[in-house]
């Protein structure tokens, strides 16, 4: 694998990733999340910044009806109560039989097994994407023990090829969210640059992006992008809006208010601006 930087990658991403930027905003779609109760408001004033529409259902026999008539569904372990992993399951089967597209979170899996072993169930299910940080998806390939607790302890380089194999086993999108973002399909690999250190002080910086991520799946529903390029996009558009955020934060608590903020107000010209993307032959 070997890394080359292609500049009409990079601009062709944030020309797309305005594109369906702008489609979210003029039809917002409805994003399903079952998601941990740390993170559940703010997750769904990230998603209500950025301008699609959250629903935080995860009760038993209403998760996988709302799954179906959802745009996009998140599915978060973050907090596995014994309802919420039923419901994470019927969700799962809801998205899949309606065609919907839905991204799994694994957050913290490896050394504790109730939800390593509810990931490895759910990810029988296909998902679109997945996305965790390196430690994560590195334990969700079999190559670790996780980190510790929520936090990385690997490089997303260190992940790339249990990335890889993810992909090509599962049929997903993989996402690695670290310093650098790391997305590939098992086809191609991209690196996003942008991003901001406050994103890792405040509770629910990397769960809110996998929302973010089905809202753009959600959204491409209805344009010609693919998988790889919308869940690219929703990285790009959520670290952009963080480097924004930074500049008129003091700190964790501003931040989280700046990046609702910013988050409202990122414009595609923005993207453009701004992308920091590489693209790596495989």
């Amino acid at each position: 694998m070997s890394d080359r930087l292609r500049p009409e990658s990079e601009s062709t991403l944030a020309a797309t990733a305005g594109e369906l930027l702008s489609e979210l905003r003029e039809s917002p779609p409805l994003t399903h999340c079952i998601t941990n109760s740390v993170v559940t408001g703010f997750t769904a004033n990230v998603l209500l910044a950025l301008g699609a529409a959250p629903a935080m259902v995860d009760i038993v026999d209403e998760a996988g009806m709302f799954a179906g008539v959802a745009s996009g569904v998140l599915i978060n372990l973050g907090t596995p109560t014994p309802e919420q992993r039923a419901a994470s399951l019927e969700a799962a089967a809801g998205a899949v039989a309606a065609g919907a597209p839905w991204v799994l979170d694994p957050v913290a899996i490896g050394a504790l097994p109730v939800r390593t072993a509810l990931a490895h169930e759910l990810i029988a299910s296909r998902p679109t994407a997945i996305r965790g940080n390196a430690s994560e998806i590195l334990a969700l390939a079999g190559l670790s023990a996780g980190g510790r607790g929520v936090d990385a302890t690997d490089t997303t380089d260190d992940a790339a090829e249990a990335a890889l194999s993810l992909a090509a086993r599962h049929g997903s999108v993989v996402a690695v969210s670290g310093p650098v973002d790391l997305v590939t399909d098992g086809v191609r690999l991209l690196r996003i640059a942008n991003g901001h250190e406050l994103l890792t002080r405040v509770t629910g910086g990397g769960c809110a992006l996998g929302a973010v991520m089905a809202a753009f799946l959600g959204a491409a529903r209805s344009t010609s992008a693919d998988p790889l390029t919308a869940v690219a996009s929703a990285s790009l558009v959520y670290t952009i809006a963080a480097e924004r955020a930074a500049v008129h934060a003091s700190g964790p608590g501003t931040f989280a208010v700046a990046l609702l903020d910013a988050l409202a107000a990122v414009q595609p010209a923005d993207l453009v601006a701004s992308a920091r993307v590489q693209e790596s032959a495989l």
